[in-house]
């Protein structure tokens, strides 16, 4: 596992290569100057031994002046390269990230939960940016540290560079000790953090339900709960690193006090210069606060480790739905013909098919409406359509080619969905008509909302088309976010409009003259999937389904004379509205 995560890293590392290489020699020369400086330090008082020169003072301290601050500059240097690699591995990864989300499965990303998939997006990011610049950095500072700073020592005196050092192992066994309990408190905190961001997401989206059925306090108490388990989860992290870190700087003081205690008798019996002692104690110095500070480094490292796993955790799963090998684009402009032939579709965990033999064909430019009891499998028909869910080989087709062989980018663009629940994003209501066509004029934007019914609402508006919608179109009633939704549909230049129960929360005269405004388009094929049975009257053709089949087909007129499903659907519908009325 720790050579995945190494991998991983220097995955992530690889396109920065050459930015390294410098950040790198720069660290390089900056150890190389902090230990030339203790060495001329050395020199120095050992030289004035001989007699106090103010010249000589003078010239030397310009000297340690200049490398100090060739030291310090360098050191920027390297810092703003290193920090600058995180930054860009950080926007790298996260646009890197975007873009795979973009291509996951609906329902796998319904089932993740976006508040857990945002806080990977934000959170983890930042820490995997922390880990590729100021660990990478303290790491490679330390080992350039060690490896430099005690040779110098052993050649100035060996048994005092021992005794000051020896305590330094001891902080490596306290290091791996705390490692792997930090490691798995941290995934707590972080897994704890992505419920909590999880609930925020999910309340923030269903305010209008948890007000209209006063769910207020319930949703305080389990945010509460939540909250508890993550403030517990980063207190007990907290008391672990504030064990760790003081602990690391006691006992990488040790070693000075030892140095100072035995440098003194070495000093008396001339084992070692004044210069030779001062030098080591600036050595040891030089080495506590890496040390101290591999504490601070170790528990970044972690942390960025637990958020590398969350992170390819996501990358590693891949989209169900996807072209496949031989598919190919659609070259000619379709015609709009479609059928299903023993069309069958069982999701995951059930015991039954949603879509039980489902055949049907449905003609160029044939204004056609499926309807049926709930739960007969019309949302499925709908998503099978647009290829939202996986669907056999051989049983789906769009102008007689199996729409598995089509690419979903071209499927996509030839038939136009329109969900129930239409989804308007915070723009304009412009933005929101044109999304599936950004570039479309404002003469097409306006004639789409023409034929959605939707411009003497839009001229009420103060603003008209720059009129800002609100998250998920609150602004709106929800007759007019269906109709917005309808009228990015119909903007496009799609052969198929499917439409499943798009006119659900709009009156029964106003979708009588969309319908009319659409039924005049011959070039567009289009379903009604609908539970309004006055909906389907309208329309060219009716399809009956019940437990994944077609059990009834014909006209509105024709159907209810006879016996069967459609005409008890129409009998209820009449006597519900009696009630109503």
């Amino acid at each position: 596992m720790k050579n995945l995560k190494l991998k991983v890293i220097l995955k992530y590392l690889k396109p920065y290569k050459k930015e390294f290489f410098y950040g790198g020699i720069a660290l390089l020369i900056v150890n190389i100057l902090s230990v030339l400086i203790p060495l001329e330090v050395k020199n120095i008082i050992d030289q004035l031994k001989d007699g106090f020169s103010s010249d000589f003072v003078i010239s030397k301290s310009l000297w340690l002046m200049f490398l100090a601050t060739c030291m310090g500059l360098i050191r920027l240097f390297s810092r703003q390269i290193v920090f600058g690699i995180g930054r860009k591995v950080e926007v790298n990864l996260r646009q890197k990230l975007f873009d795979h989300l973009l291509i996951q499965d609906p329902d796998w990303i319904q089932k993740k939960g976006s508040g857990d998939i945002i806080s990977r997006a934000t959170s983890d990011v930042e820490n995997i940016r922390r880990l590729l610049g100021f660990t990478v950095l303290s790491l490679c500072n330390i080992v350039l540290a060690y490896s430099l700073t005690i040779p110098s020592m052993l050649s100035i005196n060996k048994l005092l560079t021992i005794s000051s050092l020896m305590i330094f192992p001891l902080i490596l066994i306290i290091v791996s000790l705390f490692g792997g309990k930090m490691v798995a408190q941290r995934k707590i905190q972080q897994e704890s953090l992505s419920r909590l961001s999880d609930l925020i997401q999910e309340d923030l989206s269903g305010i209008s339900a948890i007000k209209i059925y006063g769910q207020e306090d319930a949703e305080k108490k389990e945010f509460n709960n939540y909250n508890k388990v993550y403030r517990n989860s980063a207190i007990k992290l907290a008391r672990t690193a504030s064990t760790l870190f003081p602990l690391l700087q006691g006992i990488s003081s040790i070693s000075l006090l030892i140095l100072l205690a035995l440098g003194t008798y070495q000093l008396e019996n001339g084992f070692i210069t004044i210069g030779g002692l001062v030098a080591l104690i600036l050595f040891v110095e030089r080495l506590v606060f890496p040390t101290a500070l591999l504490g601070f480094t170790l528990n970044t490292f972690q942390l960025g480790q637990v958020s590398l796993d969350r992170i390819e955790e996501l990358f590693q799963n891949s989209p169900k739905i996807v072209d496949k090998p031989k598919a190919k684009p659609l070259k000619k402009k379709v015609n709009g013909f479609l059928e299903a032939k023993d069309l069958k579709i069982k999701y995951e965990g059930s015991k039954f098919n949603s879509l039980n033999g489902l055949n049907f064909k449905i003609k160029k430019g044939e204004l056609v409406a499926i309807v049926g009891p709930v739960g007969c499998g019309k949302t499925t028909l709908t998503k099978s359509l647009g290829r939202t869910i996986p669907i056999p080989d051989g049983q789906l087709f769009l102008d007689n080619i199996d729409i598995k062989n089509i690419k979903l980018s071209d499927l996509r663009k030839h038939i136009a969905i329109v969900p129930q629940e239409a989804f308007l994003f915070t723009s304009t209501i412009s933005e929101n008509l044109k999304f599936g066509q950004p570039k479309a004029s404002k003469l097409t934007v306006k004639k789409s909302a023409v034929k959605a019914n939707l411009i003497e609402d839009i001229n009420s508006f103060p603003e008209g088309f720059n009129t800002i919608v609100g998250e998920r179109g609150i602004t709106l009633s929800g007759g007019q976010r269906q109709r917005t939704a309808l009228g990015r549909a119909l903007l496009v230049d799609a052969s198929v409009v499917v439409l499943d129960d798009a006119l659900a929360s709009v009156d029964n005269k106003t979708a009588a003259i969309i319908i009319e405004e659409m039924r005049e388009n011959k070039s567009k094929t289009i379903l009604m999937i609908s539970h309004q049975l006055s909906v389907a009257a309208t329309c060219d053709r009716v399809l009956v389904m019940d437990k994944g089949e077609i059990v009834q087909e014909g006209i509105h007129n024709d159907l209810i004379t006879k016996k069967g499903l459609y005409k008890n659907l129409w009998e209820r519908e009449i006597a519900t509205n009696k009630l109503i009325s």
